[in-house]
Order: C-alpha cells, then sequence, then structure tokens
C-alpha cells in the first residue's frame, strides 16, 4: 500500500529541489526561535512581569471584585 502524501508536501518537495538555498534559510530562521538555549533568570522574570490572569475571562458577565 502505498502512503498517502499531501499536494501540499508534494509541492515543498518540488520547490526545495529547484531552491536547495531554502533549507539553509530555514534552519537560520527555525535557530531564531527555536534552537536557542533558554536563560532561566529571563524566564523568572517574565513570568514574575505578568499581569495575573482573571478566573474565568471570556465571562462577559463576570465583575472583578
Amino acid at each position: 500500500m502505498a502512503l498517502y502524501e499531501s499536494e501540499h508536501t508534494k509541492f515543498m518537495r518540488e520547490m526545495l529541489a529547484q531552491h536547495p538555498e531554502w533549507v539553509e534559510d530555514q534552519r537560520r530562521g527555525r535557530a531564531i526561535w527555536w534552537d536557542r538555549k533558554l536563560d532561566p533568570g529571563e524566564l523568572k522574570a517574565r513570568r514574575e512581569a505578568g499581569e495575573a490572569q482573571l478566573p474565568y475571562p471570556y465571562d462577559v458577565n463576570f465583575e472583578q471584585r
């Protein structure tokens, strides 16, 4: 049985074959947001700087007292 391959996957394979330089661009883009070390101090500071979330923010009749 042949495995299914979506039209999008086929399109991306063709485009990457035509533009091999895009692979390196993808790696650099991923490194900016995902492949980096996290600083525990920075994470803690961001967590403490945020506002406390309301118990149920989608209730239009809820009034904070």
